[in-house]
């Protein structure tokens, strides 16, 4: 990753080239889709990173970004954006507003850079009608900050709020410390996208296990702490209205269900009577880099299939990976028709209601 970590560039970013082509209006320079057009039966994609160019100027210009130290893959387009979903089969993405680690001088810099951000993936959505949703961004290192973030993304039109597994100081979602941002969401009937990042504690340009990259087996632990944090804390019951959607088929929550559920007595407050599979059900589930023939069997037999939703993860994974990973997803022998259905489109319709309006 030439020294720069997933975490760092994906608590910020992915960011780059134009967030809106190059050379003419945003509109002109890729062709709109109207409701009525030939993406309406397409995939929505409800994992896709999106740094928005005109951020990442404004915060070079601030001196609190060195883009130089992004990897060479951290940049998002419109024209690369809709080339990759179109080969995929993807209608509409759901883009989460990533961006850099930055130490920000103070919170009303912090609000100048997301309202910036805001306003670029607005533009983006109103730009290419039925291509794109966004989520508002949160970062769960100052909760009155991240509940201006909530309300200020609700009001410019995002679709749910993004937000990692857990704050810098390691206090993970679920925590108490986090009550009033998920009242916020629980008025709002919002969705909350969790993302996994490093282990807290753990060097941000550095792997844990020497050679073995940390996204790759460290952000599944990660997720699986965050949503059991929220099952011990009672999440889901203080707050019925946020529905949680864990990235990556839930780390690896639905394979050692029975394991917890064994040691529930264990737990700090113990779990809840009837253990794990009832919180199992209520989460949703996107499918980015989890689901094969290896994985499909377990998690369909551990969790709702009306809570499976298509996930790219593009373009942190490359658009040949996520050739790949849709060839895998649509020869997996454990989907059929109804069931590909529902989490390649209609299970998202459902999530994000207001997705039906554009088509």
């Amino acid at each position: 990753m030439g020294g720069v970590s997933r975490r760092s560039v994906l608590v910020g970013g992915v960011g780059g080239v134009g967030l809106l082509a190059h050379g003419g209006s945003a509109a002109s320079a890729v062709p709109a889709v109207s409701s009525e057009g030939e993406h309406r039966d397409r995939r929505i994609d409800v994992h896709h990173h999106c740094t928005p160019p005109g951020w990442l100027r404004w915060a070079e210009s601030q001196g609190i970004l060195d883009r130089a130290a992004l990897p060479w893959w951290a940049e998002w387009d419109a024209r690369a954006a809709l080339s990759a979903m179109d080969g995929a089969g993807v209608g509409t993405a759901v883009v989460s507003v990533a961006m850099p680690a930055v130490r920000y001088r103070d919170g009303h810099q912090h609000k100048e850079g997301l309202t910036i951000a805001y306003h670029e993936v607005r533009d983006l959505v109103d730009a290419h009608p039925g291509r794109f949703a966004f989520l508002s961004r949160v970062r769960l290192d100052d909760v009155d900050l991240d509940v201006w973030s909530v309300r200020t993304g609700a009001e410019m039109g995002a679709v749910g709020c993004q937000a990692f597994t857990h704050g810098r100081s390691g206090t993970y979602v679920g925590d108490q410390v986090f009550d009033p941002l998920l009242a916020e969401l629980d008025a709002l009937r919002s969705v909350l996208v969790l993302h996994p990042t490093d282990l807290p504690g753990s060097a941000p340009d550095q792997a844990v296990v020497p050679g073995i990259p940390g996204y790759v087996c460290d952000y599944a632990l990660d997720t699986t702490r965050a949503a059991l944090n929220l099952v011990v804390h009672g999440t889901l019951d203080r707050f019925p209205n946020v529905t949680v959607v864990l990235p990556h088929g839930g780390g690896f929550l639905p394979y050692v269900a029975d394991r917890v559920t064994l040691n529930a007595d264990h737990f700090d407050p113990p779990l809840p009577p009837g253990g794990l599979d009832d919180y199992l059900r209520r989460f949703h589930y996107d499918t980015a880099a989890p689901m094969s023939w290896h994985s499909t069997p377990t998690l369909l037999s551990s969790v709702s299939p009306t809570h499976l939703h298509f996930g790219s993860d593009w373009p942190v994974m490359s658009t040949a990976q996520l050739a790949r990973a849709t060839a895998a997803f649509d020869a997996d022998p454990a989907l059929d028709a109804w069931l590909r259905r529902g989490i390649n489109r209609d299970n998202a319709l459902r999530l994000f209601p207001a997705l039906r309006a554009l088509g």
